[in-house]
């Protein structure tokens, strides 16, 4: 008789007991797991799918800066210059939303298992409120064009033109930077 068939069966004296098999445990999933793919589906609700992972104040801003964004661009009139840099920017940012969801419950089931993160390459750190001097720049230009109009009305027709060159200049950055970063590099 096999180990695995489960009979009845006497043990003979004098024997020891077959042991009976036992189910495996390793795909019981941890009632508090949560599904990437549910939590990204969520997301396209912003903000939704992390707080069903449990990151609630995160998934409040996601949802506000969407609808703020939505609010803008519906309380304006005519063909703003800077529509295509919120539009964009909205596009973006919904998508991070729905991918940061899914990886959020990823490293929560991890954490759930006991894994630990992954080792990171030297040089990388993680995006937090630690600050940016390039994201802070942005943000003060942005702000301050926005600004220069609604207060003191200057014309932003310009912005409509050339809001294609703030991706090319961002670019370049990153160009220049990851040159920087393999120059420095010691070799293998």
């Amino acid at each position: 008789m096999n180990t695995s068939e489960s009979a009845t069966y006497e043990t003979p004296v004098g024997q020891q007991p077959r042991p009976v098999p036992q189910p495996p445990f390793e795909n019981l999933r941890d009632a508090r797991a949560k599904s990437p793919a549910l939590a990204a589906a969520l997301s396209l609700m912003p903000g939704l799918g992390q707080v069903y992972v449990g990151y609630y104040p995160r998934g409040f801003v996601n949802a506000v800066t969407i609808a703020g964004i939505i609010s803008i661009l519906a309380s304006t009139t005519g063909e703003p210059p800077y529509l295509p840099f919120l539009a964009m920017f909205m596009a973006f940012f919904w998508l991070y939303n729905v991918i940061d969801a899914a990886r959020l419950a990823s490293l929560y089931n991890r954490a759930l298992a006991g894994g630990r993160e992954p080792a990171l390459p030297e040089g990388f750190a993680l995006p937090g409120m630690g600050g940016s001097i390039l994201g802070g720049a942005i943000l003060f230009a942005a702000g301050f064009l926005v600004l220069l109009h609604t207060r003191w009305g200057v014309r932003l027709d310009w912005v409509g033109e050339w809001w294609p060159v703030f991706p090319m200049l961002f670019g370049v950055y990153l160009v220049a930077r990851a040159v920087i970063d393999r120059s420095n590099r010691p070799a293998a």
